[in-house]
């Protein structure tokens, strides 16, 4: 199989309906903190109403969004303004085709070449193989376990704290 185009660009509300399609993947689901039954109406309130400090990509193939990436930074706090938290999500039927790799590519050249941020930070839970994969790839850490942290599906899961610190 051909390995696709990825093309990464700011989120725009007019992308709703796709981070509405994305967050209803069973997958997603499972490796996320977001709720089942997502609407539209509140990805679009989302995407338009971006607190101070947050930067919204998505990938996309040809037309087709089939990622994001939350980049939220602390501009408003003097003690944090170095650190950057990251979340992530991949259309179910793109995962493991390069598309987390584009993104986390592309989110730590945000932070780190033009945002100065020289801490990166994520939750990921302590089942998601793939995604802790992802991270470790890209110089994550795990910093420390938190038991108990989210409840998903009629049961409680942690999560490791993982971060990346520019390297020197």
């Amino acid at each position: 199989m051909d390995k696709p185009t990825i093309t990464i660009r700011r989120a725009e509300p007019s992308d709703a309906e796709a981070y509405h399609r994305i967050f209803s993947c069973p997958k997603v689901i499972h490796g996320t903190l977001q709720l089942p039954y997502p609407s539209v109406e509140a990805w679009r309130k989302r995407l338009t109403e971006i607190p101070d400090g947050t930067f919204n990509l998505c990938a996309c193939v040809g037309d087709e969004v089939v990622g994001q990436l939350g980049l939220h930074t602390f501009p408003h706090g003097p003690r944090r303004r170095h650190v950057g938290q990251l979340g992530m999500a991949v259309h179910d039927d793109w995962q493991g085709r390069g598309v987390g790799s584009a993104l986390m590519a592309a989110a730590i050249d945000l932070a780190e070449n033009w945002l100065n941020l020289s801490r990166l930070e994520l939750e990921v839970y302590t089942d998601n193989e793939a995604a802790i994969a992802l991270y470790k790839k890209f110089s994550f850490i795990a910093e420390g376990t938190r038991p108990n942290f989210s409840y998903r599906n009629g049961e409680f899961i942690g999560v490791y704290a993982m971060a990346r610190l520019r390297q020197a």
